[in-house]
């Protein structure tokens, strides 16, 4: 028990007071050395060494050496509590006393804990201590001797990959060369070797020479400068200059390019914003993160685990033994529906066109292609992005950083089948009816104004057939008006508007309207998928299915494993009525007046519909553009549905622009 004599001057008495001496005991001295290293108050520590310690080290090493261990392991929730013997205190025999300690924390390579022991000596001092550290490396780990060193490195986890159905990458880790320079062989004073590495890479000299002068850097360290293209394999002209390098590195590659770039979307190195949001993760300063696509949101899934190790070298750096070690978790694969050469070929009969395309099996759902054009090349983001590229792409006009896929569209007359199908169920329709229409133009009546309906070709007498062979605006505008709004809006918002997609990507609602329909002009516009009506290109492709699958409406799935997860709406038509509009559709492609004949494919049956929309900024818009559709399945083998949009098809054919290349990607599948 602590005491001391406290002199009070009442007759000469003197009384003794427990637990107030000015005098420090060994087990205050070592409590306050623990509690200074808990909060890693290393100048506080230092002043409890005892003096032979103090000469053997000096403050500014101690507190050198403690910080780089400690920041080198990342060390976290240090917990150090003494052991002592409060039942049966003694006083310390002579001048040195020893006292147990437990040590916990959290590291880079896991919990690390161990029991260790302390000495503490009996000094005299001018202040009120007394009793010192005798401190020695073995304090901060039991087995650190003198000149040696603790290490640490952090085993990075294999990031999860990403294939397609057939298990052909998509996004993978594959080898890539990395130049750099070896300083003490590289002479850095001449100007010609820095600007010829400089014209390689394509990098400044600045760069080089910010990275050749990182306080790490030793003359016979390697300085990595940049990562070369996925196809650059000839790296003579990098070893011509004296002191420049190659190492070989697994890095994120996508074998595909431009072709899968929104779809797998791309990783890059952390950025601070996005380090203060996941650093409660476990994400640190220098990891590689998605950004976009599915490496964004599967990122949890895909990142796996890093492990790391922390050992002890000897003076001359050789290994002597491991403190703690963690293996890493690799990432977890995700193999999905995607058929990799499919998307390729759709990628390619694109052509650079700004444009959109989905590819689904008709009979399951499956996404077979999802598909954005123009596109960029998502490997320079981790081989080297130069910023001539980035304001190319982000410059450009058709916006190649944009994913279309994703994005909503008028359908135009693509949509028409929608239309019929509640005209059928409504009664309104039947296949042997035929409208009577009269001309290219029709109004209802004067309460309409200037505003008319227009169509194609001049057929007087028109039934559900001529309707989608000829694309007959005028006749799904008289349908749509004969069944009524409410009627249109309840059969319509049957297949799936204003729902979101069960898929992984963010696909915005398709929608009939903004906020109702409020004319009967309107109404009309509406039939022949123009007005309000917004649709993405993959849910108008799932719109279609109820064709193929006799009434029902199919959910969407693009991983591999939700396989079995097919319908989204079941008996949404009536059987009858799903092989009716699917007859008709087939003889819009096969009849040689039918608006769809340009994907007419001999011994292939092909149902399909196109369409053309007008694209108008505003009434005064006199000019506008037009964007062309065309969606179609083959009816026989049941492999492919496709919906592909083109933009800006004015003056190009219209919806005839895209018709070849639709036909071009069917007929790749013989």
């Amino acid at each position: 028990m602590k005491r001391c004599w406290i002199g009070i001057i009442m007759a000469a008495i003197f009384v003794i007071v427990p637990g107030c001496s000015d005098k420090q005991t060994p087990e205050d001295a070592f409590e306050a050395y623990l509690a200074n290293w808990e909060d890693m108050n290393v100048e506080k520590m230092y002043q409890h060494l005892s003096e032979q310690s103090k000469k053997e080290m000096t403050k500014k090493e101690f507190v050198t050496r403690h910080h780089n261990i400690y920041q080198g392991i990342e060390a976290e929730n240090l917990q150090i509590d003494g052991v002592f013997d409060r039942k049966n205190e003694e006083k310390p025999e002579g001048d040195s006393v020893t006292f147990k300690y437990e040590l916990k924390m959290e590291t880079l390579a896991g919990p690390v804990e161990f029991d260790h022991q302390a000495t503490l000596v009996k000094e005299k001092n001018e202040s009120d201590q007394e009793w010192f550290v005798e401190w020695e490396p073995a304090l901060i780990f039991p087995s650190l001797e003198q000149e040696e060193t603790v290490a640490a490195e952090t085993l990075e986890a294999s990031r999860g990959e990403i294939s397609d159905k057939n298990g052909v990458g998509l996004a993978i880790n594959a080898k890539a060369d990395v130049i750099g320079v070896v300083p003490g062989k590289f002479d850095d004073q001449t100007k010609d070797s820095i600007e010829a590495l400089s014209d390689l890479l394509g990098i400044t000299t600045d760069e080089i020479n910010q990275k050749l002068s990182a306080s790490w850097v030793k003359p016979d360290s390697f300085v990595p400068l940049a990562t070369l293209p996925q196809k650059e394999d000839n790296l003579q002209p990098y070893f011509d200059i004296p002191g420049v390098a190659a190492q070989e590195k697994i890095v994120r590659t996508y074998p595909f390019s431009a072709s899968t770039a929104h779809l797998t979307g791309y990783v890059r190195e952390i950025t601070a914003e996005q380090l203060e949001k996941l650093q409660e993760k476990g994400y640190t300063s220098g990891d590689i993160v998605g950004n976009t696509g599915l490496e964004e949101i599967f990122e949890e899934k895909l990142k796996g685990k890093d492990g790391g190790h922390i050992y002890i070298k000897h003076a001359d750096d050789s290994f002597k033994g491991t403190l703690a070690k963690t293996d890493p978790v690799s990432g977890e694969d995700i193999q999905l529906t995607i058929d990799a050469n499919l998307q390729q070929e759709i990628y390619d009969q694109l052509n650079g066109d700004a444009g959109t395309a989905a590819a689904i099996e008709p009979i399951t759902g499956a996404v077979l292609a999802l598909v954005s054009s123009p596109s960029y090349n998502p490997n320079a983001f981790i081989r080297g992005l130069s910023d001539e590229q980035w304001a190319e792409w982000s410059d450009h006009p058709d916006t190649p950083l944009l994913n279309r896929f994703v994005n909503r569209y008028a359908p135009g007359s693509v949509f028409k089948t929608i239309t019929a199908a509640a005209g059928l169920k409504s009664g309104v329709t039947a296949p042997e009816k035929s409208r009577q229409i009269d001309g290219l133009h029709w109004t209802k009546d004067t309460s309409w104004g200037d505003y008319y309906v227009t169509r194609v070709h001049d057929k007087r007498s028109v039934t559900l057939r001529d309707a989608f062979v000829y694309s007959d605006n005028i006749y799904f505008a008289q349908e749509a008006l004969e069944m009524g709004k409410d009627t249109f809006l309840t059969e319509a918002k049957a297949f799936g508007f204003d729902e979101e997609l069960s898929m992984p990507f963010s696909f915005e609602p398709s929608m009939l309207s903004n906020n109702g329909i409020h004319s009967e002009t309107q109404l009309a516009d509406s039939a022949y998928g123009q007005g309000e009506v917004m649709m993405s290109t993959l849910h108008l492709a799932l719109a279609y299915t109820p064709f193929v699958k006799e009434g029902d409406l199919l959910s969407p799935y693009l991983l591999n494993e939700e396989e079995g997860r097919t319908v989204w709406k079941e008996n949404l038509i009536e059987p009858k009525t799903a092989e009716l509009i699917k007859e008709d559709l087939i003889k819009v492609v096969d009849d040689p007046n039918g608006t769809a004949h340009g994907a007419y494919i001999p011994g292939m049956t092909i149902a399909g519909k196109s369409g053309t929309v007008e694209i108008k900024d505003n009434k005064e818009d006199k000019k506008g553009t037009e964007n062309g559709w065309f969606i179609g399945f083959d009816t026989e083998d049941n492999k492919l549905l496709l919906a592909v949009m083109v933009e800006d098809v004015k003056e190009r054919g219209g919806s005839g622009y895209v018709m070849p290349k639709a036909k071009n990607i069917f007929k790749s599948l013989k």
